[in-house]
């Protein structure tokens, strides 16, 4: 029963192989890192947007229109 079991694992990680192989060339850790950072300040971006809505006073809403022009900056800034 045990070898059925270590048997799929085995098929499964050698079409995890051939996957990996077919969808071309991996990215680099700095490539990897820099993706991940624009996700972060893309989520943060949103997050000030939806708070931007509900803010009430004129000073919170000052900060985060301040804080969305900054994330688009740094959006618009190449890799």
């Amino acid at each position: 029963m045990a070898r059925g079991f270590e048997s799929k694992d085995v098929e499964f990680q050698q079409a995890e192989k051939e996957r990996g192989r077919s969808l071309g060339r991996g990215l680099t850790p700095e490539e990897r890192d820099a993706e991940a950072m624009r996700q972060t300040i893309a989520l943060a971006l949103a997050r000030a947007k939806a708070e931007i809505i509900a803010a009430r006073t004129p000073a919170h809403q000052r900060m985060l229109a301040a804080a969305i022009a900054a994330l688009e900056q740094q959006l618009a800034r190449p890799a």
